[in-house]
């Protein structure tokens, strides 16, 4: 007699030590949102069996959203897979405090996401913010396709290429500029947990022997972005809380220099201030 979906889920979970899992890819095989699962009838043994392999392979380490192919994050949703970083939701904390800066400008803000990878916090600030112009660069042709596809009809001035010298016709014209970009210190690389360290590229995650190579060229390029009084985000390691912020004051041009927390209490990013008064 064929499971119901319950028994299944129970079963799966069990195995996973993770129910929420089990109850997403069965969902993922059905083809329904988790929430539907409740009115799906019980699974065939095609969908046993397509399940059974995904079970397997997340059991040896696969990320779950290599499984489904799809990420959320805050109220989005982005296609992910091999060769793009994964977004995280600890990320989510800083592009709600980008989203609370832009509710400030007048008139159409022009925002860049430098290191954009999968283009997740480009889209939340497309979908949860002002109308305005939006931009995001990322060096990894195999990311940039994820990108591309996570952002298509969205109007986003999305460019494949190095953060150091994009957008130098934006010079001096934006408001906001965001990154998350990579800062896994050299040394710190066996550190990373096994699922991270083995399925995000690595190119999203290390920057150097201190972890701060990026974040250094992050600062610049806002300096060199940033109209007066626009604003710099960027995520770093819980344990660059002051190396980070340390390097917006060290590139000058920034007042003030923050350092912010995510929701688990945890150091997270930095923001900075391009000094002077804001140009209307």
């Amino acid at each position: 007699m064929p499971e119901p979906v319950s028994t299944v889920i129970a079963r799966a979970g069990a195995r996973l030590g993770r129910p929420h899992e089990a109850r997403l890819l069965l969902a993922h095989v059905l083809g329904v949102a988790p929430s539907a699962l409740v009115l799906a009838g019980p699974p065939s043994g095609e969908a046993l069996a397509t399940l059974e392999a995904l079970l397997a392979r997340r059991l040896a380490g696969e990320p779950l959203q290599h499984l489904t192919g799809r990420a959320p994050f805050r109220t989005v949703e982005v296609a992910v897979g091999p060769g793009v970083f994964i977004p995280r939701p600890e990320t989510e904390v800083m592009t709600g405090w980008a989203l609370d800066r832009l509710a400030e400008f007048d008139g159409a803000p022009v925002v860049v996401e430098l290191c954009a990878g999968s283009g997740a916090i480009t889209r939340a600030l497309v979908e949860e913010g002002p109308r305005g112009r939006y931009h995001c660069v990322e060096l990894s042709p195999d990311a940039f396709g994820y990108l591309e596809r996570n952002l298509v009809g969205l109007g986003v001035d999305a460019r494949l290429g190095d953060m150091a010298d994009a957008f130098g016709d934006l010079d001096g014209t934006v408001d906001l500029v965001i990154a998350n970009p990579p800062y896994v210190p050299l040394e710190h690389w066996q550190d990373v947990p096994a699922e991270v360290r083995d399925h995000d590229p690595a190119l999203a995650l290390v920057s150097g022997v201190d972890g701060l190579d990026a974040i250094r060229v992050v600062a610049g390029v806002a300096g060199r972005l940033l109209k007066r009084g626009g604003w710099a985000c960027a995520e770093h390691a819980e344990v660059q809380e002051y190396s980070a912020s340390q390097v917006f004051v060290d590139a000058g041009g920034f007042a003030p220099v923050a350092r912010h927390r995510d929701l688990t209490g945890r150091p997270r990013f930095v923001t900075a201030r391009r000094a002077g008064r804001m140009i209307p």
